[in-house]
């Protein structure tokens, strides 16, 4: 089998399981001890046959990662660590949406069971984990100002 078939072969294997971005599928590749030259060409060979797609695994990627409660700056870091241009993440997250008003407040229920926090601690609290989540100060603070927030 040429090195080429063997790299072709894991990188079906890899793509099988789940959709990968190029840089991270280089670097499984390039972990395997295949040659950097050798992956790129097998590389150049997928996006031609469409097998590798950043855009479409940018669009799966959000689709899971919001299905799981992160926000769009948790998600637009973890996007740029997998190699995808801040253009294309740009043109799928759609950060202004008013859908993740309505995330943020799904996370916030279920995390916090529709407490509404009684003093500036128990707040700051609420506030720091949707923070983590990756939520931005707008889409927090809108929900902190709704009419179920007030205390």
């Amino acid at each position: 089998m040429s090195k080429l078939s063997e790299i072709k072969r894991t990188a079906f294997i890899l793509l099988a399981r789940r959709e990968h971005s190029t840089l991270e599928l280089s670097r499984k590749l390039y972990r395997k001890d295949f040659d950097q030259p050798d992956i790129d060409t097998v590389l150049t060979q997928l996006h031609q046959e469409n097998l590798l797609n950043d855009e479409r695994f940018t669009e799966t990627f959000i689709h899971a990662r919001r299905a799981k409660g992160y926000g769009p700056l948790r998600i637009r870091m973890e996007l740029t660590e997998r190699g995808i241009s801040q253009e294309l993440i740009e043109h799928q997250l759609k950060i202004t949406d008013n859908a993740w008003f309505e995330d943020v407040r799904k996370v916030w229920q279920k995390r916090f069971k529709n407490s509404v926090p009684q003093d500036p601690k128990s707040r700051a609290k609420h506030m720091r984990f949707l923070q983590y989540r990756g939520f931005t100060s707008e889409q927090i603070n809108q929900l902190f100002h709704s009419d179920e927030m007030k205390w």
